[in-house]
């Protein structure tokens, strides 16, 4: 397959030097105060008619990215990309006219046509893909969390509307009927005025805690693991990290909160019309040796086994201020004394604390139901007002492509929705101490060592 995806020849006509130094040349962007983003003129998308069949490319294929490629068969497929051939082998057969590749760049350089990419790479690499992606003409559909850190969401999100491209955010309850409903409730004052917000999961489903890396192991054959890495520290290769469970390491994932949040919170951030946190808080539980305490080790790898992080946001139209709590690792609220006893609370949850009641929705693709029952019984649900989406949250991404309304979770949306979220991860790494926060500037305004995780720090050769 390594011959099959990338033969000597194509490396030899593009090298990795001399395309990262163009690309970073075309790329390289400069984050001005208030948020806006100054970078270089670039290639704008083609003009596609709805009865236009896209040309799409897929960058990361062996996980989520299948049924993100799956729901688009009805387009074009033409590239697909992945850095592990065992993983991704299987896909690439189900696609045997698309062209293989193992590095997202050369495929960039090579495949013209390309008119979209769908990237479901690890959180690491999602921003400088996306980058390259829509500097390139590209639009954009990138899984969620959209960026591992706040600078890098800030930047795709100015970029995207400097482009003009069509991008989504892989949150596909974002598309739901049920996020919908939540808005609308909320929105006509089924709880009254809401003031808290809890939030949780079950997640992380992968070790967290540990306080050391691995030993490392030898990288299995078909594994480009320099090009995994892409823009972070280089480290050796280890089962520990992949396919799976670098969702818990501080330099590729984003914990639980990162891997959730953005699904969990989604209907919150839409209905209690959110934006910046004006601060956030955490407190994180203990790694697995009692004898050391996380929240004071010098050198953390891992996000903690557990963490509980408070949101404030300011007073926003006719909405009063309010607090949203979130807890992962098994942590959850307590149950509301307005539900039923013998009801156990979901595994992840979603509950609004209104003035006149509490609104629960469980896992995010559930109805949202008012508490108690009875409640729920004697409410009159208002007329649908929101726009409902009658295709898959890929298809609603096409349909923006190809001229329709902007994806329901454009990077418009979904760009101020990770700043939020990876915020949490911010107060995660610096627990016990309240972090008040400049949205608009991306500062932290009380705790000037925490400057350093706003913004990325690539290893030479890669930019954003």
């Amino acid at each position: 397959m390594q011959t099959q995806i990338e033969n000597a020849a194509e490396r030899e006509t593009i090298s990795r030097r001399s395309f990262i130094a163009g690309l970073t040349a075309a790329t390289a962007l400069t984050i001005l105060p208030g948020g806006l983003v100054a970078g270089p003129k670039t290639k704008k998308p083609r003009r596609l008619k709805p009865s236009d069949r896209m040309n799409i490319a897929g960058i990361g294929i062996g996980g989520m990215g299948k049924n993100n490629i799956k729901a688009l068969e009805s387009e074009n497929i033409v590239a697909l990309c992945d850095v592990d051939e065992a993983v991704a082998g299987g896909v690439f057969k189900l696609y045997p006219k698309a062209k293989p590749y193992s590095d997202f760049r050369i495929l960039l350089d090579k495949e013209k046509k390309i008119d979209g990419v769908v990237i479901a790479t690890p959180d690491h690499t999602h921003a400088v893909i996306a980058m390259a992606a829509m500097q390139s003409g590209k639009h954009v559909y990138c899984q969620k969390p959209l960026t591992r850190l706040v600078s890098e969401a800030r930047a795709l999100t100015e970029t995207a509307r400097s482009c003009g491209v069509a991008t989504q955010m892989g949150n596909q309850n974002r598309s739901s009927e049920s996020l919908r409903l939540v808005c609308e409730w909320i929105w006509d004052g089924a709880i009254g005025p809401v003031s808290e917000v809890h939030a949780w999961t079950n997640r992380p489903v992968w070790p967290q805690g540990t306080p050391n890396r691995p030993q490392g192991a030898p990288v299995p054959t078909g594994l480009d693991w320099d090009l995994w890495l892409g823009p972070v520290p280089v480290r050796e290769y280890d089962p520990a990290y992949h396919p799976f469970s670098w969702r818990g390491w501080w330099d590729f994932g984003t914990g639980a909160l990162g891997d959730m949040a953005c699904h969990i919170i989604d209907a919150a951030f839409s209905a209690l019309k959110l934006n910046y946190p004006s601060s956030v808080e955490a407190c994180v539980s203990e790694i697995l040796n009692p004898s050391d305490n996380w929240a004071k080790m010098e050198n953390r790898e891992t996000f903690p086994p557990a963490s509980v992080v408070h949101y404030r946001f300011p007073a926003r139209e006719n909405m009063p201020p309010v607090e949203m709590i979130w807890y992962d690792g098994g942590l959850m609220p307590p149950h509301p004394d307005e539900m039923e006893s013998g009801r156990p609370m979901p595994r992840n949850g979603l509950l609004f604390v209104g003035e006149k009641g509490k609104i629960l929705r469980g896992n995010p693709d559930e109805a949202p139901r008012l508490i108690p029952e009875t409640a729920m019984q004697a409410y009159t649900p208002p007329a649908k007002t929101l726009p409902r989406i009658d295709v898959s949250h890929e298809m609603n991404w096409v349909q923006a492509c190809k001229g329709g309304d902007p994806a329901t979770s454009n990077f418009d949306y979904s760009g101020p929705l990770t700043e939020t979220v990876v915020m949490g991860n911010l107060a995660i790494r610096f627990p016990n101490r309240r972090l008040e926060w400049d949205g608009a500037n991306m500062q932290v305004t009380n705790f000037p060592e925490a400057e350093e995780f706003v913004k990325a720090q690539y290893r030479e050769g890669w930019k954003l």
